[in-house]
């Protein structure tokens, strides 16, 4: 096997295990699922061992394919190291670059700082869907993916941008009417907001006991309210409908502006939630996407309002 042969092997093999199928993987490199398949069987030919375990619907990794593949990444890296080093010799990068993100994450953080990206670089667009849904990044042609929640272990790389803190809220005037929740028990005498996920699944609410765990509160059981928009629920809450759990960054500006009261702040957990960055394996990020991700990465780094210390939040409670 030539040496050129042999990159387009690798990749067709790497590719291949990141996107979970030859068909998936041949869409991204641009080529027939055919000549994914015929490119790593010559591979584990040269080889003289399986890499992949082939069935209709999966692939998996032999123990020898777990070794190359970790090889193979180390060798792809440098490989892109050294075309970007040459890029960056050239011209300013240009080109498309999609990005897949969240509704409310995308308008309130996302969509502000573009004109300063398109400004740094103009040789570049940038196409952004708006979709609450998980989507598949490499199955569907994304280079970037903004997502929040719990962020499960895959071949994807992820780059933290912050943790998602959430806090509890209601308006002044429902707190004068309806009085301020002491315990988590007291909240079952509360008209309470829901969040409920795309999923159908709802967001519980946590609270931490005396001996120092964890409790948790499904808010479904007795809401008035149930919504799936995280921006909504801070409308609700500012509308003095009930009592609601929503991002910290979200709740900020009316927090500081004395519309929302942070309630139970001492006993509410605020979650483990983060978001996050993520694209395909870092060997394979063209130049005109790394200017886009370390330009997003810098700006939310510098966003105070998605870095707000829960001590704040004593400033604001009821």
């Amino acid at each position: 096997m030539d040496s050129a042969h042999r990159v387009r092997a690798i990749l067709s093999f790497v590719q291949a295990v990141d996107a979970g199928s030859f068909a998936a993987a041949s869409r991204v490199l641009g080529v027939t699922s055919a000549a994914v398949s015929k490119n790593v069987a010559s591979l584990e030919a040269s080889l003289g061992v399986r890499l992949l375990n082939r069935t209709t619907r999966t692939l998996s990794l032999t123990d020898e394919g777990t070794v190359f593949l970790r090889q193979a990444r180390v060798a792809l890296e440098a490989l892109d190291a050294a075309v970007d080093a040459v890029a960056a010799q050239r011209a300013e990068p240009h080109g498309r670059v999609r990005i897949s993100t969240s509704a409310a994450f995308g308008r309130e953080q996302l969509m502000p700082v573009l004109p300063g990206l398109l400004a740094r670089h103009p040789g570049l667009s940038i196409a952004v869907d708006f979709d609450d849904r998980v989507v598949d990044l490499v199955r569907d042609g994304y280079d970037l993916g903004l997502r929040g929640g719990h962020i499960r272990d895959s071949a994807l790389v992820s780059r933290p941008v912050c943790h998602l803190n959430t806090v509890l809220v209601a308006s002044v005037d429902y707190l004068n009417r309806n009085g301020v929740p002491r315990t988590a028990e007291d909240l079952r005498e509360h008209r309470l907001v829901a969040r409920r996920f795309l999923s159908g699944t709802v967001d519980v609410w946590s609270f931490k006991d005396a001996e120092g765990g964890i409790i948790t509160i499904d808010p479904a059981d007795s809401a008035i309210l149930t919504l799936s928009s995280p921006e909504a629920l801070v409308d609700a809450a500012c509308d003095g409908i009930g009592i609601a759990q929503v991002a910290v960054h979200l709740a900020w500006e009316h927090l500081e502006a004395g519309r929302l009261k942070a309630v139970l702040r001492q006993k509410h957990h605020p979650g483990t939630y983060e978001m996050v960055i993520q694209y395909p394996h870092r060997a394979l990020v063209a130049p005109r996407v790394r200017v886009v991700l370390e330009y997003l990465l810098e700006a939310f780094a510098q966003n105070s309002t998605l870095h707000v210390p829960l001590e704040r939040l004593a400033e604001y409670a009821s």
